[in-house]
This record gives structure tokens, sequence and C-alpha cells, in this order.
């Protein structure tokens, strides 16, 4: 808590208002918010699909592969900004020919979303396999055996049984992408209303203005807060006192 409390210290509390209320620092909020919903509904629909091949698989590729999926928790976010630079950049791997058909990602928006997924996805995909692994198949196996579907089985059982890892998984993949700012200043750049996202923003400000750099800092620090505590901690365990 104590640089918390020293940067509260710090705060304009006079012109707090004003400082997170200008056109940038609303800009770069509204922008943060929309790409880290954007990148967490894409860490679901890549993650599911992981974490249950993770925690249901004992293959030798799997067990290859799970160190490839998590690398970016221990892997620098500048350099996974560069990996993405070079493979959806302008003369990247696959952004050459992206480019040659007149899509261009590096340095848009939807290099942010992008950038944001890369650094967010190994949460989801560690807090959906834990849940899976505990959960197990059996219940899965039991309504097959019944005669139930695979999209019943899919709805009904297993949905149900992963639903408070994938709420936690989902709200730390939200909060990760909301405070992403290497990835997403080498791959993305910090173009105001297009890329600057709120941390861009406050590094920016950190130079001109202090007080608006702290202002901003606590109110990023508010909203992760609120993000984590009231919509993840709060209902994954309501769900497991109810189990």
């Amino acid at each position: 808590m104590l640089p918390l409390v020293a940067m509260a210290i710090k705060v304009d509390w006079t012109h707090f208002w004003s400082l997170i209320t200008s056109t940038p620092s609303q800009a770069a909020l509204l922008l943060s918010l929309r790409t880290a919903a954007a990148s967490t509904a894409f860490c679901l629909v890549l993650g599911v699909p992981m974490a249950l091949v993770l925690a249901r698989s004992d293959g030798r590729v799997v067990r290859a592969l799970r160190p490839l999926i998590l690398l970016p928790l221990v892997l620098p976010p500048v350099v996974g900004g560069i990996a993405l630079l070079y493979a959806f950049g302008r003369l990247g791997l696959l952004g050459s020919y992206l480019e040659a058909a007149g899509i261009r990602i590096a340095f848009t928006t939807t290099a942010v979303v992008l950038a944001q997924t890369f650094v967010s996805l190994p949460f989801l995909v560690i807090a959906l396999e834990g849940a899976a692994r505990t959960a197990g198949a059996d219940y899965d196996v039991v309504a097959a055996t019944l005669g139930a579907k695979p999209a019943t089985v899919w709805w009904r059982v297993t949905l149900p049984l992963l639903t408070p890892g994938l709420v936690s998984g989902s709200v730390l993949a939200f909060a990760r992408s909301l405070g992403e700012f290497g990835a997403t200043l080498t791959f993305a750049g910090s173009r105001q209303g297009v890329t600057r996202t709120l941390p861009l923003e406050i590094y920016l400000q950190r130079e001109s203005d202090p007080d608006a750099a702290v202002a901003l800092s606590i109110l990023l620090v508010a909203v992760a807060a609120v993000v984590v505590l009231g919509l993840g901690m709060r209902r994954v365990s309501g769900w497991t006192s109810d189990a």
C-alpha cells in the first residue's frame, strides 16, 4: 500500500476532476476500455479451447506447446511488441502480404488489441486450465452417455462448471490489457485517439504535466480495482460459496 499512499498524497485533489476530464485524458481512457474489452473477447475465443486442451490432454505435443502459450508471462512486453511488429508490420512475415491486400495492422487500434491480447491471454488460460482440471471430464462423459448432444453437454454441464474460472480469468485478462504499455508502444505507437491508451497518456504527461500524470495514475488504479474487486472476486467467491 505504501506506493499507492505516496502517490495519493502527491495528487492535486483541488484540480483532480479537471485533470482527468481533459480531452486527451478522456480519449485515452475510452480507448483503453474499448481495446481492453476487445482483447478480452479475443482471449476468450482463443483461450477457452487452449485451456481445455491443456487440462484434458497429456499428449507430448500438448506438453511441448504449453510453455509457448505461457511464454508472454515472462517475456518483456517490449520484446513482445517487437515480435508482433516483425510478424504483422508493413515489412513483417505476414504484414507484407496483408499490406499488399490493403490491410494495415501496425500502428492502428487493431495493433493495440493484438498487443493486449498477446500479453493477457496466458492469464485467462492459466485460470481456466485450473478450473478445468478441478472439474474434470467425468460429468461430461456421463451426460454424453445419457444421450446429451455435444452442444448440450457444453452449455448445460461444462460451462457452468468452468464459469468461476472463466470469470476470474476474464477479469485478470481485462485488467492486464488495461495496464498494458510496452508492447502497445512498440507495436502500435502513440497516436492520440487511435493508439494512445491511458498508460501511454500517463507516460507522456509525466514529462509535461506531472500533476496530470499522477491524477491519471490514480484513475487507472481505481478502474483496475473496481474491475478486479467488484466484478471478479465477489462473483467468484459467491459462486464458490454456492457450490
